[in-house]
């Protein structure tokens, strides 16, 4: 054999090898990218995550990217589909994306999200109600005003806008929300729900309860015409979820790698996109009480 045929097949051998150790999936691993569920407009989740992103690729020496989508399934459906590794879920969202990845783990959550809770608004010119900025009414039958009105949830697949207070209301009108209020709606995200029922289009809604409290810090709704109605029990709520297979797309120790990340994320400007006073680890089973009201309003199996 000539030379020249020696090393054609000397480079031959090794195009194979490397095509070995260069799989496509391991192209892909180059950058770690994640999402967040859509609990409020498009541009804030962009303004909040891109500085999440940046942080992520400092810390963890791998590009990161935001990758934004249109709704709660979606970003369930992107986890599954492997486009993104790792999301910033709620309860519901983030039982169900674990249930269709084996190996996934709840990593962190916000201090504030072991003891989330929901609020049910008012418009207090449809409604008639005894509000009062201070004190928020924890007694259940403070829902009694409500029945009758027009309700607006979040999204359908919300913990906080829909999920947890559709729990309440059969709990405690012992009827489905459809057979409680004359008119049943979704609005998508919380802010959306604020909005309307502020402008009246819908008489009474759930929310986030961080999400109102930031729009009242703000001044961007109207507490002469808005005011909350009742506050539900605390549950767990949103969480940081990874897929099980990262170790072996970025490296040995990544989860772990990810994890400390996220604990010790402790500048203001990161931990007021969110807004969270700090994260502290979460697993899997913090969760059961999430699937355990699913199941019991029918929104898993």
């Amino acid at each position: 054999m000539k030379r020249t045929d020696k090393n054609q097949s000397f480079v031959w051998v090794m195009l194979v090898v490397l095509g070995c150790f260069l799989s496509p999936a391991s192209q892909a691993a180059e950058t770690l990218v994640f999402t967040a569920i859509p609990d409020q407009d498009e541009s804030r989740l962009r303004a909040r995550f891109s500085i999440i992103a940046s942080y992520l690729q400092e810390q963890l020496g791998v590009d990161v990217r935001y990758l934004p989508v249109k709704s709660y399934g979606a970003a369930v459906t992107a986890f599954k589909n492997d486009q993104v590794q790792l999301a910033w879920f709620g309860g519901l969202s983030g039982v169900r994306a674990r249930s269709r990845v084996p190996g996934s783990s709840a990593i962190a959550q916000g201090y504030e999200d072991q003891f989330f809770t929901s609020y049910f608004i008012a418009n207090r010119q449809q409604v008639s109600f005894t509000a009062s900025p201070d004190i928020i009414p924890t007694s259940i039958s403070s829902l009694d005003v409500l029945k009758g009105v027009t309700f607006s949830f979040g999204s359908k697949g919300s913990t906080s806008g829909r999920l947890m207070p559709e729990f309440y209301v059969r709990k405690h009108f012992s009827s489905a929300p459809n057979d409680v209020f004359r008119r049943v709606g979704f609005s998508g995200d919380h802010s959306r729900t604020i909005a309307l029922v502020e402008s009246g289009a819908f008489q009474a809604g759930a929310v986030n309860y961080k999400v109102w409290e930031k729009a009242v810090a703000q001044g961007s709704v109207d507490t002469e015409k808005v005011a909350v109605v009742w506050k539900t029990p605390t549950y767990p709520d949103y969480q940081w979820t990874i897929r099980g297979d990262v170790d072996q797309r970025f490296g040995k120790g990544f989860t772990e790698k990810v994890t400390d990340a996220l604990l010790e994320m402790s500048e203001p400007a990161l931990l007021k996109a969110f807004p969270r006073k700090s994260f502290v680890p979460a697993h899997n089973d913090d969760y059961v009480p999430i699937v355990n009201v699913a199941k019991s309003v029918g929104l898993i199996d």
